[in-house]
């Protein structure tokens, strides 16, 4: 006799308030509520959703609790302005000019934002297995990690930590506990290690403890995790850097040309 196989369950097993806030958030994210929008009231959400009340108010508070809307008494509930930003990585890859700052910084700038960014720590440590695998380290080996944080309008965007060989960073102003003019592109360049060709892997992930602290996440929204590596003459693998963003707040924007 053969036993028919089970269908897999596909049912969604958050809480209703939870589902009304990510359909509501993705209308947000994708621009069917643009900011400055209004949302539909409680009457239709409560149609819509075939919920109580009090289960509509719970998503609403769960996508003010994140930022994406405001809401006041007696108020419409609307979309807050300038939420999502856009990142485009290309934009940073290139040493900064002489003298300039960090191409992050400089392009915050042009989208009419306040950026900075605070140097958390300096030292070596033992990478992720994904990052020692990228440095082509042994196992157990040891690489210089410098960590900070990017803040724009003193909002924490940001968490990042790049890790350098230590053969490459030993004795050079990476190694300092101070920032680096114009960035490490700048001095990795003056040290004869130009950057030739900049890999992103990118994931989707549950924020750890560190991440969420960091962060100042709202709730167990996703990150973004990037994983960038940089390579320089010869394919030398001369930085990694995980770098961790608020997924429900920023997208990445990559531009190819055809071959």
């Amino acid at each position: 006799m053969t036993v028919p196989k089970a269908e897999p369950d596909s049912a969604d097993r958050r809480s209703l308030h939870e589902r009304i806030a990510a359909d509501l958030r993705d209308d947000i994210m994708n621009g069917n509520l643009a900011p400055g929008a209004k949302l539909p009231s409680t009457v239709e959400l409560k149609e819509r959703f075939d919920a109580s009340n009090a289960t509509v108010q719970r998503a609403l508070q769960l996508l003010k609790d994140e930022g994406l809307v405001i809401g006041r008494a007696g108020a419409a509930v609307t979309v807050r302005e300038h939420r999502q930003r856009t990142m485009r990585p290309a934009s940073y890859m290139a040493p900064a000019p002489a003298g300039a700052p960090h191409r992050w910084l400089t392009e915050a700038v042009k989208f009419g934002t306040h950026a900075r960014s605070e140097l958390l720590d300096v030292a070596q440590a033992h990478p992720p297995a994904d990052v020692r695998k990228a440095l082509g380290l042994p196992d157990g080996g040891m690489a210089l990690l410098r960590r900070q944080i990017l803040t724009i309008d003193e909002e924490p965007v940001e968490l990042v930590e790049s890790y350098y060989p230590l053969e490459i960073a030993r004795g050079t102003a990476i190694s300092h506990r101070r920032k680096i003019k114009g960035g490490t592109p700048v001095l990795l360049a003056d040290l004869g290690h130009p950057p030739r060709l900049s890999v992103d892997r990118v994931s989707a992930r549950i924020p750890t403890q560190e991440q969420y602290r960091a962060l100042r996440l709202p709730g167990n929204v996703p990150v973004l995790r990037t994983l960038r590596v940089v390579y320089s003459t010869d394919d030398r693998p001369i930085e990694a850097t995980v770098m961790a963003k608020a997924g429900h707040l920023y997208e990445l924007q990559y531009e190819f040309t055809p071959e």
